[in-house]
């Protein structure tokens, strides 16, 4: 029996919280709104970076640099890469979901997280590896390869956990309405994929947009790789500026396009009653081709860049292993994975309260303002906080605050996503009863709200802590000198050709990962009431 703790108890005296009488928040709500407005005036800086200095380069000029043959080429190159790769992704992500959750596939349970398995695998020790075993890669079909390998899990998982809470009422509606299983895939169960598949094709796009490291090992020139180039040149030079320009537009554009593909059909279950176990559809002659499959998709994407990792420590000995080698990495790793999550953390906070507790336009605004920001690619939010660190504080320029920073405004989505979840389910009603049994505001907040949140938000920063780790543009850019990280040392030794060297950082990383992968598998699983 769920009991509504705003009712008033019957046959009692009526309390303040029954009366309909808002508790006391713990903070003024005008407080948490100006600290929420003051964060995401600082995530826009950024976006405002790249405003100002597009107009500082004078339109003549910035004409000049964009429509010039360089930049056609690059735009060739990465409208293609999305364009080939979105739809592969697409494809195996959603294949690998149906016949996991819908069909009498051999071993679903293991294939289910062999095929989350990939996304521990960052994507330039996927290319990495592709390029011990074929040294001469390069090109736009290399880079779809790779990118496609590392990136379908994005789909994968979303449209994994909409098939399993997918009411199979409707399909078996369809199936008396005379459809086949076919018909009945492509017209019933496929459209309800619809959010799942726009939010994947999304990720994959904005991830093809950031990637520097899996592109330039194998040669092939994007926007991402070519300001890097041009930074490391001429040092955020105007050329540079305007790259970033474009790929700024470029980011805006999908998350526009994302958000109308979604439409307004509604997807959720109404009635009465329970929802029924979905059925299995047999797989008989295609039981042998259905494996067959996934053993290839499984052993290109997670069995070859795990097999020349091992090699190559292998082959490393025990000198790549020696402590004044990886340890400080692991150390500095560990450091700013901590640091950058926990900040995170407090910084997504504020958002995370007004959004749950006064959701409305105001709190919708400033959680926009977050999104589009940790949309830009991490080349863009570290050239903004090197222009304004050097301009405006120069005593801040390459220091570990600017660094942790960069990494709260790149993955704030994570803890504020997770946040959200844990707030809504500790709803206010229970700091009103906490309030109404004469707590102070603040203490009720901290022994009811905080404490039935502190999961969530440990979920939260274990995300940031594993993109921290993984993260390579912005840490190379703004990381204080001599700074080592895991993904720094290792493309420092891979870009020397030292893949014995690099193998190691390779093989920790991929360690980190690999339980948050499986973590954000089974959340996905919660969701979906499985």
């Amino acid at each position: 029996m769920t009991t509504d703790l705003s009712a008033p108890p019957s046959g009692g005296s009526t309390t303040t919280a029954g009366r309909g009488k808002r508790p006391r928040p713990p903070f003024g709500v005008s407080a948490v709104s100006i600290v929420a407005v003051l964060i995401a005036l600082f995530s826009l800086v950024p976006l405002g970076y790249v405003a100002y200095m597009t107009v500082a380069t004078g339109w003549d000029t910035a004409v000049e640099l964009i429509f010039r043959p360089r930049v056609m080429e690059l735009l060739l190159n990465t409208l293609l890469l999305t364009i080939i790769t979105v739809p592969l992704c697409l494809l195996l992500g959603v294949a690998g979901a149906w016949l996991v959750e819908r069909t009498s596939l051999r071993g679903h349970r293991i294939w289910a997280v062999l095929l989350a398995a990939p996304l521990a695998i960052p994507a330039f020790v996927n290319s990495y590896a592709w390029v011990s075993a074929v040294p001469s890669m390069g090109g736009l079909w290399s880079g779809v390869l790779i990118a496609t390998l590392s990136y379908f899990p994005l789909v994968y998982i979303p449209a994994a956990a909409s098939l399993g809470r997918l009411d199979p009422a409707i399909e078996q509606s369809a199936a008396a309405l005379g459809l086949g299983n076919w018909a009945t895939f492509f017209r019933v169960v496929l459209p309800q994929l619809r959010i799942a598949m726009t939010g994947g094709a999304l990720l994959v796009s904005l991830h093809l947009l950031a990637e520097y490291g899996a592109f330039a090992m194998i040669r092939f020139d994007t926007f991402t790789t070519a300001i890097m180039v041009q930074y490391q040149s001429t040092f955020n030079g105007a050329a540079g500026n305007m790259l970033a320009s474009v790929l700024v537009f470029f980011c805006l554009l999908l998350l526009v396009a994302e958000v109308r593909s979604r439409g307004t059909a509604r997807y959720a279950r109404i009635g009465p009653g329970a929802q029924g176990r979905a059925l299995r559809l047999p797989l008989h002659v295609y039981q042998l081709p259905s494996q067959l499959f996934l053993l290839a998709l499984t052993a290109l994407a997670l069995g070859l860049p795990l097999f020349f990792v091992l090699r190559w420590t292998a082959l490393g000995g025990a000198p790549a292993w020696a402590a004044d080698e990886f340890l400080p990495a692991l150390l500095a790793t560990l450091g700013y994975g901590l640091a950058g999550a926990a900040a995170t953390i407090v910084v997504a906070f504020p958002m995370a309260y007004l959004a749950v507790r006064h959701p409305g336009w105001f709190s919708k605004s400033l959680e926009l303002s977050n999104y589009i920001t940790s949309s830009l690619p991490g080349i863009v939010v570290g050239l903004a906080f090197v222009t304004v660190s050097i301009r405006l504080v120069p005593g801040v320029y390459q220091t570990a605050g600017v660094l942790v920073a960069a990494y709260v405004l790149l993955f704030l989505p994570r803890a504020l996503v997770s946040l959200r979840a844990g707030l809504a389910q500790a709803p206010k009603e229970l700091d009103e009863a906490a309030q109404s049994l004469g707590k102070p505001p603040l203490a009720s907040f901290i022994r009811v709200t905080l404490r039935l949140t502190a999961p969530a938000a440990a979920g939260g920063a274990a995300l940031v802590f594993l993109a921290i780790a993984n993260e390579l543009t912005a840490t190379l850019l703004l990381s204080p000198n001599g700074t080592r990280t895991l993904a720094t040392e290792f493309w420092s030794k891979s870009s020397e050709i030292d893949y014995a060297g690099a193998a190691p950082y390779a093989l920790l990383m991929i360690l980190l990962s690999a339980p948050m992968t499986y973590l954000l598998f089974q959340q996905s699983k919660k969701v979906a009431g499985q």
